[in-house]
């Protein structure tokens, strides 16, 4: 899933992720890698199959899909059952164990363990399906190579009592902030020109650093009934359809957020280098094929929510805004600063989400408890409130991406303090590798 549903994390405490309509490989550099390891390419087509396969058996397992047509025919007209799924991945995972690594080159060595953590995510879910228990913590793990450290909701409370005296008055603090933000609302009349705006702000400076495919492209549309608040569904070819969710007023801090975040350098441009690169450039056919339920989630939800601080550092996102964006949405730009400030301020409780999500799927809360927590901690009304646990409920533990994959990421990019070029140049890197949780971690 590509949604953005503003969350953050906290500390790492295991990890083990990326994505890829490739035409069939015909470049020189595919048939090269085809030839360097004919055992883990034809592992690599049954994986592919496989994933198509539980696609057909769960809906929404498959969040893109641009590769041959006639494999995603032959899994509707052929499907598996539950059970032959498990045991295909069973046999499949035991398969490529048995590739030598040693006799890998590097790029192939990380293509195997991106496979086997991919196929680790779809035992993980295929026991999920099955109806066996699995607990938020192993869940999360199992699905995305990763869980974040979770702390009491009482740890939260210093964080409200700050915020309190910047929007101090009488009633419920997220009703006094609900208020606050209303005046920062977004018009439905002005939304196309401000998103307009802001998406191509993002596009122009991730473009001074990041090259896109030529012809690459995207399609917007507003869009009701969802429980995420932006989603971008990629096509191949180089061509997403960005769709943003209208149910709830849209601050006008989430025109650059989502901009970034569903287009560039998120969602949009992530899977476009990675189809050019993997897809196309070596025919490594699985990243023509995105599973929802996997460690390629972490790595794309995380990339594409630092994306907005990285073409947005420190107070230039403010400025933008009330440059450009204030004044295209009718708001007064004067009162920016306000608006800002307390948005920095409620950063330091989206770490309570994950609690949140943790109590209610393991029982441990109730859904009206859940509901009423999220209302307190996140400071937003019963609605808003209501579709965070209506995302819970869909995704389950998808939620960490958001958070902790932006810390990971955020690490990763920024370790040894480097220069600018050189953070966009990680980025690059990251957006087109077959890039795990792990790798993040490493020096």
């Amino acid at each position: 899933m590509r949604a953005l549903f503003a969350l953050a994390a906290s500390t790492i405490l295991a990890a083990c992720v990326p994505t890829g309509n490739p035409p069939a490989a015909n470049s020189a550099a595919a048939v090269d890698e085809t030839a360097a390891s004919p055992a883990l390419g034809k592992i690599a087509d049954e994986y592919l199959k496989l994933t198509l396969a539980m696609g057909e058996i769960e809906a929404g397992y498959v969040d893109a899909y641009y590769g041959p047509k006639e494999l995603a025919e032959a899994a509707k007209t052929n499907p598996l059952t539950l059970a032959e799924a498990g045991s295909a991945i069973s046999k499949l995972t035991a398969r490529l164990r048995l590739v030598d690594k040693d006799s890998l080159q590097p790029a192939q060595q990380r293509r195997k363990a991106f496979l086997l953590a991919q196929l680790k995510a779809a035992a993980t879910r295929h026991k999920m399906l099955s109806g066996k228990n699995v607990s938020f913590r192993a869940e999360s793990l199992g699905l995305f190579g990763a869980t974040p450290a979770l702390k009491p909701l009482s740890a939260y409370d210093p964080v409200l009592a700050r915020i309190e005296k910047v929007v101090p008055g009488e009633g419920a603090l997220s009703s006094r902030v609900d208020a606050f933000k209303a005046r920062y609302v977004i018009p439905k009349d002005r939304l196309k020109p401000v998103f307009d705006a802001a998406i191509a702000e993002c596009k122009a400076r991730s473009e001074k650093h990041i090259a896109m495919p030529a012809g690459e492209s995207f399609t917007m549309e507003f869009v009701t009934g969802k429980s995420w608040s932006g989603y971008n569904y990629y096509q191949g070819g180089y061509k997403s359809l960005i769709q943003i969710n209208t149910d709830l007023p849209i601050y006008i801090s989430r025109a650059v957020d989502l901009g970034c975040h569903e287009g560039y350098p998120g969602h949009h441009a992530f899977n476009a280098l990675l189809e050019k690169r993997l897809a196309r450039g070596r025919g490594w056919q699985e990243f023509s094929v995105y599973p929802l339920y996997s460690p390629q989630s972490l790595i794309a939800e995380g990339s594409a929510n630092y994306g907005i601080d990285l073409a947005f550092p420190d107070e230039e996102k403010l400025a933008y805004e009330q440059k450009v964006l204030f004044p295209l949405a009718g708001l007064d730009p004067e009162s920016a600063p306000a608006y800002f400030a307390l948005e920095k301020e409620l950063k330091a409780l989206r770490g309570a989400r994950f609690t949140i999500a943790q109590k209610y799927l393991d029982g441990e809360f109730s859904r009206e408890e859940a509901i009423a927590a999220t209302q307190k901690y996140g400071l937003v009304s019963r609605r808003r409130a209501e579709q965070s646990i209506a995302f819970t409920d869909q995704y389950r533990s998808y939620v960490i991406n958001y958070g902790l994959g932006q810390d990971m990421v955020k690490a990763y990019i920024e370790r040894g303090n480097p220069a600018e070029a050189e953070k966009w140049a990680r980025m690059e890197k990251l957006l087109s590798e077959p890039t795990l949780p792990s790798d993040l971690l490493e020096e």
